[in-house]
């Protein structure tokens, strides 16, 4: 038996290790599991290459729980250590590694920008243990080796009487971490990090039932067996071809990731690159609707097949974050904070390729089946909406598959909802002007006006549409949206033509006084001449003001303050209208207060504007007058 001191400077480097890591204590069982699996891959790669000249067989990692002994033993049929190299690798490298480890994050470990802590490897055993064993026999044939470390700088290394190959790693569990000899907790812990781990993790057993015969009695019970639990998938979907998965595998493996998720996801990308960096994973566009307060972070990022973290800002290109599935690459450094992560090079590559990946994806889907594309629409634009106004690499794109839907459920893309209008909707300036309605309940009689003069109206409703338009506008000069109730629909296309007012001059400026003494001073009174039959007045709420006042609540845009603004609207009266001579010409003051206030209480029921104490006024002065 050999006895020594572990060479690090710091006089007992373990409590550091736990005092820095301990947020994050948990990840010692993923840290050994995944050294086990190191262990055996390497393995494998020997004998491929004829290095080692052993059987391989059906090797697996066995996690087991000793509670009464308060201990937790890992044990791989990996690789195994000779003693030489338990002195080497445990004792030299790995401590020196820690050493290294806490100068460079005692600062910072505790912050969660470092995303995962690989490469911790060995020692964040000590993590949760007073003392840890390993027990170990290499490939070559060589004696079994036993070193024990209790926390402190001392070790002892002796010969063992291990007879099978691999590494058997004993953990005595401390006081302040009996948590970890509970079932549930480990199972948990082996399902969180471990789950698609590429060699079987086995935990316990289970028992399980064996199939009935087919010339069974009525009376039979059937038989169960107890077989091993294995915990985790060795080769989940990611990690296979597309061209070996079918539509319900891409569906089964969703179900696996997220087993309380009930909705079937609308489609999934299967993103597979091995230049210039390794990548692999599904994303799953999950139905979305038009909600902005989606919970986010549940793609998940793996490192060969060994869960990181579930916080993919920065790879993932964050209008994707909405999305769902798994991510794989080797190439992700994982020990950097996040605004080293965003600066990063090969990161930045590979959030570029994720995002011409969906384009790509998304463009084929609407090439090969345009009608399917169309029903999920409503689900998956949010995503689009807003990857359109965050990346200019998916805008680039999106003009291909992106869908601006009418208040009829027809769906044009930009170029096609150009040509679509240009004949019948391009002002005196020949400006293209494109009609929308933010709700088709809301705006229907603004709609309606449209309709009967043969213009389309869309349907943008999305919370970030303000935002979207103005930089499909800025994109297009011979192009502007303008809301449906934004004005009266001859001024929200000008044509040549001129509606003449029944009205003079002088009739128009006594009306306009008399209207402005019982209106209040939010609404800006604007007389126009218009068809005789429109309405009376109508309220509208003008394009510009209404627009920056959204893009300023929903952030990034706007002006500065706008967001505050109290509403602004403009009362259009039709000169036209009998109702407006009605008022004009009506000697009884009262009378015409009585008019001026009824109409626009009515002007205001059709936009939802009137509630509370005028709402009930108003019900209780119509039914006086219907008496």
């Amino acid at each position: 038996m050999t006895t020594g001191k572990i060479n690090v400077s710091v006089e007992n480097i373990f409590p550091l290790i736990k005092k820095f890591l301990y947020s994050d204590h948990e990840i010692f069982l993923r840290e050994l599991v995944s050294n086990g699996t190191d262990a055996t891959l390497k393995l494998k790669h020997l004998i491929s290459i004829g290095e080692a000249k052993v059987e391989y067989g059906n090797p697996i990692i066995e996690v087991k729980v000793d509670k009464e002994g308060k201990k937790i033993h890992i044990i791989d049929q990996g690789l195994g250590m000779t003693a030489d190299e338990v002195e080497k690798y445990i004792n030299q490298v790995a401590f020196s590694g820690a050493e290294e480890f806490l100068d460079k994050y005692k600062d910072s470990a505790k912050d969660s920008g470092i995303i995962g802590h690989f490469g911790l490897g060995f020692y964040s055993a000590f993590m949760v243990s007073e003392k840890v064993e390993i027990i170990t026999k290499s490939y070559k044939d060589e004696p079994a080796a036993h070193w024990t470390c209790d926390g402190s700088p001392e070790f002892t290394l002796e010969p063992a009487d291990k007879t099978s190959r691999g590494t058997e790693i004993i953990l005595h569990v401390a006081e302040d971490s009996l948590e970890f000899l509970e079932d549930s907790k480990i199972s948990g812990l082996l399902n969180k990090y471990n789950k698609f781990m590429p060699i079987p993790i086995k935990f316990g057993t289970r028992t399980e039932t064996l199939p009935k015969p087919e010339d069974a009695p009525e009376n039979y019970v059937n038989e169960t067996v107890e077989t091993d639990n294995i915990i985790n998938n060795p080769n989940p979907a990611w990690t296979k071809q597309p061209s070996e998965l079918s539509e319900e595998d891409y569906k089964s493996f969703y179900r696996e990731l997220y087993p309380m998720q009930f909705e079937e996801p609308l489609f999934n990308i299967h993103l597979n690159v091995d230049y210039p960096f390794n990548l692999t994973g599904i994303l799953y566009f999950p139905k979305l609707g038009t909600d902005m307060q989606i919970q986010k972070d549940k793609i998940q990022l793996y490192q060969n097949q060994v869960y990181v973290t579930d916080n993919v800002e920065g790879i993932v290109p964050e209008f994707l974050t909405m999305l769902k599935g798994v991510i794989d690459s080797p190439d992700i450094p994982l020990n950097v904070s996040r605004s080293g992560l965003q600066a990063d090079g090969a990161v930045k590559k590979i959030s570029n390729y994720i995002t011409r990946k969906v384009a790509d994806k998304l463009k084929a889907l609407f090439n090969e089946n345009r009608a399917d594309f169309e029903s999920k629409w409503n689900d998956i634009k949010i995503v689009l909406e807003y990857g359109m106004l965050s990346e200019d690499k998916f805008y680039e794109k999106a003009g291909a598959f992106v869908l601006y839907p009418t208040v009829d459920d027809k769906y044009f893309t930009l170029e096609e909802l150009k040509e679509k209008l240009k004949e019948n909707q391009t002002d005196k300036d020949g400006k293209l002007v494109v009609l929308y309605a933010g709700n088709k309940d809301e705006q229907h009689s603004y709609i309606q006006a449209a309709k009967d003069k043969n213009y389309e109206v869309l349907l943008l409703d999305s919370p970030i549409i303000s935002h979207l338009i103005q930089k499909i506008e800025n994109d297009n000069k011979d192009v502007t949206f303008v809301r449906v109730d934004s004005d009266h629909i001859d001024n929200l296309i000008k044509k040549d033509e001129n509606t003449i007012s029944k009205l003079s001059d002088d009739e128009k400026a006594t009306l306009k006084t008399s209207l402005e003494a019982y209106i209040p001073k939010a609404y800006t009174v604007q007389l126009e001449a218009m068809d005789s039959q429109a309405a009376p007045f109508i309220i509208t709420q003008p394009e510009f003001m209404r627009r920056m006042k959204e893009m300023s609540q929903t952030g990034g845009g706007g002006m500065f303050g706008m967001g505050n603004m109290p509403e602004m609207y403009n009362l259009v009266v039709n000169t036209n209208s009998d109702l407006a001579s009605n008022i004009l010409n009506t000697e009884d003051k009262t009378h015409q207060e009585h008019l001026v206030k009824q109409a626009l209480d009515l002007a205001k029921l059709s936009q939802n504007l009137l509630k509370g104490e005028a709402l009930t006024a108003f019900v209780k002065r119509s039914f006086e007058m219907i008496k």
